[in-house]
């Protein structure tokens, strides 16, 4: 697995009559979201998730996005 490079994150809620879930969303990495009932949750979840998506990308020789700022 590999290391996730320091992207910039967006932390948001939901709306509380869809469940006021957090949602961690990389502004570089569009699609790329993290969601909990916490924001501690949303932000493992995020982490994951980019994981996944830099690993997806090495395994089809792409290049990760590029690091546009520093993240949460």
């Amino acid at each position: 697995m590999s290391e996730a490079p320091a992207y910039r994150v967006a932390l948001s809620r939901a709306p509380a009559e869809e469940g006021g879930y957090s949602i961690l969303s990389y502004p570089d990495i569009p699609g790329c979201i993290g969601v909990g009932d916490t924001e501690a949750e949303a932000k493992e979840d995020g982490r994951r998730a980019v994981i996944a998506v830099l690993d997806a990308l090495k395994a089809v020789d792409r290049p990760p996005p590029e690091v546009k700022g520093a993240g949460a």
